[in-house]
């Protein structure tokens, strides 16, 4: 998958950090993300998992350490998929981290993974693709704020993004 960096320009007055969710909230507004784009291609509505979502946010501080994304360790998610964002922790909020993935949708064509996209890089859609992909039913995700920025980090069971497989 591609990795997704953001980054935005505004005055020192507009640099306010956002101030960050709940969890219970988190859960309900990352879930309204995802499920609002899964309604629009008529996958069926995904639900909060929450060990997904302390798996995903026990990664948070080992981002923030590498100051960069970078996806963990397969072995140590079994059976999941993984989105990453990241943001000045002043601007984003857990809406438009996840928005980056789904904005990759103008990228997107229905069609065999991984030949679903119009640039023939099928990492400019895997967030994307996996947000919406039918077979996965759970979403865990944490938010870190650490040195500046806010990483989002999203887990999914069953994952997602398997070659050969429809994406409609």
């Amino acid at each position: 998958m591609s990795l997704m960096l953001l980054f935005a320009a505004g005055s020192a007055a507009s640099m306010t950090p956002v101030r960050p969710p709940r969890q219970g909230e988190l859960a309900a507004r990352l879930l309204a993300v995802h499920n609002r784009a899964r309604a629009e291609v008529g996958a069926p509505p995904m639900v909060w998992d929450e060990a997904l979502a302390e798996s995903a946010a026990s990664y948070g501080p080992r981002l923030a350490g590498l100051g960069r994304l970078e996806h963990s360790n397969r072995a140590d998610r079994p059976g999941q998929s993984e989105n990453l964002s990241m943001d000045p922790v002043w601007r984003g909020t857990p809406e438009s981290l996840a928005g980056m993935w789904v904005d990759e949708k103008k990228l997107f064509v229905p069609g065999t993974f991984p030949a679903v996209t119009t640039t023939g890089r099928w990492e400019d859609v895997a967030h994307y693709t996996q947000v919406i992909w039918r077979g996965t039913t759970r979403v865990g995700c944490g938010l870190h704020d650490e040195n500046g920025w806010r990483y989002l980090i999203c887990r999914y069971s069953p994952k997602g993004n398997a070659d050969g497989k429809i994406v409609p």
